[in-house]
């Protein structure tokens, strides 16, 4: 449990959660940890279809840090001031959850934000709205998963209202502590807590998955080997 309450308020990336991050860069995918986490009855943990990688072949997982913006028609005395707060708090090893609500007015992710965001140690970005920058974010390799993209400021249309708390960003209420895991199949999101069974059992699907591909492809039938690993 300490480890938990550690992780929500949030610290650097351990070695350990370096190596876990790779795991699950490395041996699963969105897909099989979904299901893991169905069956530990965690059952809306897949972010909206709409969220999509920014560039092919992004794929991250680390502890979330959140973001949560609303929509303005009007510029502030100081428009970024929560903004620039929130993005200097990332720790190494987080990766950015940004609730936008789907906005389609305000771009709250480029280049800049993305370099920062790169350069403080994070993993990737998730962006419940539009970014902007798409090239030069796709020069800089860092992974960003996102609804759009439009060539917009934020300032006088959208702003960060709070971080670092619970948020719904595409359909998932994410906590800060929460593993963010996104492939090219979309993000998906491990409360705390289930994050080591869920871990287990997704690697454990993945072994006997790739039993049943290696008799299907030797011509076995589909419901001897499911009867055999119980995987579709």
């Amino acid at each position: 449990m300490s480890e938990i309450i550690q992780r929500a308020s949030g610290r650097p990336a351990t070695e350990s959660d370096i190596e876990l991050f790779r795991h699950l860069e490395a041996n699963l995918y969105t897909a099989v940890v979904a299901d893991s986490l169905d069956e530990l009855g965690h059952r809306n943990q897949a972010m909206r279809e709409y969220l999509r990688p920014v560039a092919p072949r992004c794929v991250f997982a680390g502890w979330a840090r959140t973001m949560s913006w609303t929509d303005v028609y009007h510029i502030p005395p100081d428009p970024y001031a929560l903004e620039i707060e929130a993005m200097d708090s990332l720790l190494p090893g987080e990766v950015m959850v940004v609730a936008a609500g789907n906005s389609k007015r305000n771009a709250p992710w480029g280049e800049l934000m993305s370099t920062a965001a790169r350069t403080r140690g994070a993993r990737g970005a998730v962006i419940d709205g539009l970014v902007r920058d798409v090239r030069k974010i796709e020069e800089l390799g860092f992974p960003v998963f996102a609804s759009g993209i439009k060539p917009v400021d934020s300032k006088g249309r959208g702003m960060v209202i709070d971080y670092n708390l619970p948020v719904d960003c595409g359909g998932v209420l994410v906590a800060p502590g929460d593993l963010v895991f996104a492939d090219y199949d979309g993000v998906v999101v491990i409360p705390a807590a289930a994050v080591d069974e869920a871990v287990r059992m997704a690697t454990a699907k993945v072994t006997r998955e790739n039993h049943t591909r290696e008799e299907l492809l030797q011509g076995a039938f589909l419901r001897d080997v499911y009867a055999r690993y119980g995987v579709l």
